[in-house]
């Protein structure tokens, strides 16, 4: 494209996908990789996440500190990391208009990644009626204000929801010398580990109000209180000064939309197999764009992954066609979600219900690929499904799917 700056792969997103996918294409040699994000600083949502659970069981790290071991190894690999640079929108096939410090820019690549990530819905986007007032944040809002610019958030704070991220959330706020009034969710149990929700309830006192919504922010200027409604019809209010909306995560999806590649109606994110291929030829995507809320981990070693893809594609290897792959209830969504014989996989599976003992099969038109008995399957965990079964897929066979059951 005339004009346009070449590069051999660009990479959107400098979270922990993206930057993985650098280092390891940069180690392999591959001479022009350029990886952009339109935050300030590379790293992605582990910057902000003052908490361990980072790194591995032999060598913990906290968010911070992950963020800087990606960012250096992706950097002393030989990648261009290059904060404060948005992707605007698509100019060609696999060409991006970008901005930032230097102004409006045009990059053409012979490979692009995608690994922009995923964002809580905030309030506006869960239809939350009442007043505007200060005092009403996402996790991320709230780490960043506490963790990297060191302020208050206030002095009694609710936080909606009961997932990992959302004690996550509850510890940050305890970070910052306020009290946490109540947890709730709509659900009927928590998401997290017994162990977890019963830490918060009992030594740091913390109420979880189970069945639970909120249903009106109150106050003027500053949050005054929330209205809550319970599962048998009765509301109450609970005076605070902060509210957090924690998880319900969705894609950050807008480049691949606008550059027309198929999503996922399951995951909402871009359509990929088991290589991470997009449906755009020389368009790869990785990371919680595809998976939003699982872990930094995760996201990682898609990255790594994603790398050996890429590589084949830069030494001209043809994309094969792949094969729809789908979940039944109580399986939520399943990433990748095609697949083709040669993938390596593994794929990664959500279930929205608590199961003993299920069954996990795989089939195409009535034969069984796979089947394997799990211990148990609960909301709050991945699953994982090995690849060793798509050798028998048949690309010219009706889609895969994949069922959790008794039998």
């Amino acid at each position: 494209m005339s004009g346009a700056r070449q590069v051999d792969v660009l990479i959107v997103g400098a979270g922990p996908a993206g930057l993985a996918a650098a280092a390891r294409l940069a180690a392999a040699r591959v001479a022009r990789i350029e990886v952009l994000d339109r935050e300030p600083q590379a790293g992605g949502v582990p910057r902000h996440c003052a908490h361990g659970g980072f790194g591995t069981w032999l060598h913990p790290l906290t968010g911070p500190a992950c963020a800087r071991l990606l960012v250096t190894a992706a950097e002393g690999a030989g990648a261009v990391v290059r904060p404060g640079v948005t992707a605007l929108d698509w100019t060609g096939p696999l060409s991006l208009h970008t901005v930032g410090p230097r102004g409006p820019e045009t990059i053409e690549a012979r490979a692009v990644v995608l690994a922009t990530g995923a964002r809580e819905r905030p309030r506006s986007a869960r239809l939350v009626p009442g007043t505007r007032p200060a005092g009403v944040l996402t996790t991320g809002e709230l780490q960043q204000a506490v963790h990297r610019y060191g302020q208050r958030v206030g002095e009694r704070a609710v936080v909606v929801g009961a997932e990992d991220v959302s004690y996550a959330a509850a510890a940050t706020v305890r970070a910052a010398g306020a009290d946490v009034v109540a947890m709730l969710t709509g659900l009927p149990r928590a998401r997290t580990t017994p162990a977890r929700a019963a830490d918060a309830r009992l030594r740091q006192r913390i109420p979880l109000l189970t069945g639970t919504t909120v249903t009106e922010l109150l106050g003027h200027g500053r949050l005054s209180g929330v209205r809550v409604r319970h599962r048998d019809g009765r509301t109450a209010v609970l005076p605070c000064d902060t509210v957090v909306f924690t998880g319900d995560f969705v894609p950050e999806h807008e480049l691949a939309r606008r550059g027309g590649l198929i999503l996922d109606t399951g995951t909402r994110g871009p359509a990929v197999d088991g290589s991470l291929r997009t449906s755009r030829p020389g368009v790869f995507a990785v990371g919680s764009v595809l998976h939003p809320g699982e872990s930094a981990a995760t996201a990682a070693r898609e990255g790594a992954h994603v790398a050996g893809t890429v590589l084949e594609a830069l030494a001209g290897a043809a994309a094969p066609d792949g094969v729809p792959l789908s979940v039944a209830p109580p399986l939520r969504r399943i990433v990748p979600n095609r697949v083709t014989p040669a993938d390596r996989g593994p794929y990664v599976l959500r279930t929205t219900a608590p199961l003993t003992g299920p069954l996990l099969r795989v089939t195409q038109d009535g034969r069984t690929l796979y089947r394997r008995r799990l211990a148990r399957a609960v909301p709050y965990r991945p699953l994982t499904l090995t690849a060793r079964w798509t050798h028998l897929v048949d690309p010219r066979g009706g889609p895969v799917r994949v069922t959790l059951g008794d039998r």
